[in-house]
């Protein structure tokens, strides 16, 4: 059985301020055919399907589909704050190679 992702309290923390003073919306991770390596990263605040894995922290949530979650198998979803800018970044172990955007990924 493969393992489900997880969520770090540091991004569940970014998703709540980005979620403040408003209705909070979920984070969608989702993984998609294309990009330079083959696979590619799709992060967006989304609203959940019924049949969506639902991952909770922090008054958040981070959704993935059915279709991505293989995909995503014991990844971590975090958030990262470097002198480049600051994004939520995955940490997957499925990944035979990544590109240098961080946004895209081959198996």
């Amino acid at each position: 059985m493969n393992l489900p992702p997880k969520v770090t309290e540091r991004a569940f923390e970014r998703l709540a301020q980005i979620n403040a003073g408003k209705e909070p919306q979920p984070l969608r991770v989702a993984v998609s055919g294309g990009g330079c390596s083959g696979f590619q990263y799709d992060i967006r605040l989304d609203q959940p399907a019924p049949d969506d894995l639902v991952l909770e922290g922090a008054g958040q949530q981070v959704l993935v589909d059915p279709v991505s979650l293989p995909f995503l198998a014991g990844a971590v979803i975090d958030f990262s704050e470097e002198l480049i800018g600051a994004r939520f970044v995955i940490e997957n172990p499925n990944a035979s190679s990544s590109c240098g955007c961080g946004t895209s990924f081959s198996m």
